[in-house]
């Protein structure tokens, strides 16, 4: 019998967040203090300490700054998937976030290799980001 995938199960600070992802949305926390951008939603800043923030929308730009390729599914609810590509993508505000690369094959991740994030319908209402090569020749038929 097949595993199910387990979704996000948003807390009081990333809520905004996920409901920001099931609108094909990427949005960050942005400190009022040092205005720098943080990720995981957390309730304070990492770089003052402070409290207040604003949820602002970004364009989802960034970069490979890591990443594996799977060839071993951790489990069967991922066996279809494999290989597939795990990455820390460093966006253009500062902040790295771990996701999956699609839209191009494992061969064709570099570091260095500027991305954009995209949607996958998880479930009804849950959206998670991942990220495809900005480069348009990069990507493939079954992205």
């Amino acid at each position: 019998m097949k595993s199910p995938r387990r979704l996000p199960r948003p807390t009081l600070d990333s809520k905004q967040y996920w409901e920001a992802c099931a609108r094909h949305e990427l949005q960050l926390q942005r400190c009022r203090s040092c205005a720098s951008f943080r990720f995981y939603p957390s309730p304070v800043c990492p770089d003052c300490t402070g409290y207040e923030f604003d949820w602002v929308r970004i364009e989802g730009l960034g970069t490979v700054y890591s990443f594996t390729i799977v060839h071993r599914a951790p489990d069967d609810s991922f066996a279809k998937d494999v290989p597939y590509i795990v990455a820390l993508v460093r966006l253009e505000q500062g902040p790295c976030m771990m996701s999956n690369i699609v839209g191009c094959s494992a061969d064709a991740v570099y570091v260095g290799m500027p991305v954009r994030v995209a949607f996958r319908d998880a479930a009804p209402g849950v959206a998670l980001p991942v990220f495809e090569p900005q480069d348009e020749g990069l990507h493939t038929q079954a992205a």
